[in-house]
């Protein structure tokens, strides 16, 4: 999250993803770091477990969220 936002404040648009887990710390993050509405993709819980099958489906829904994020006006 705090690079991502340190990315934005230098003009390089970026998109952060975090696992549903950490939605509350990266809403913290991104608080800390002057942005408190920065807007981030979302991905479920966990990451690690999951088979690559799962990860293909998770990269799948990110994508559309990280996509929203990028061009949105």
């Amino acid at each position: 999250m705090h690079d991502a936002i340190t990315l934005e404040k230098v003009g390089i648009p970026t998109v952060a993803i975090m696992t549903s887990e950490f939605v509350d710390s990266a809403k913290i993050m991104a608080k800390y770091c002057g942005i408190s509405d920065y807007a981030f993709a979302i991905v479920d819980h966990p990451i690690s477990s999951a088979s690559d099958g799962e990860l293909e489906a998770k990269a799948r829904e990110v994508l559309v969220q990280a996509k929203d994020l990028l061009f949105q006006p």
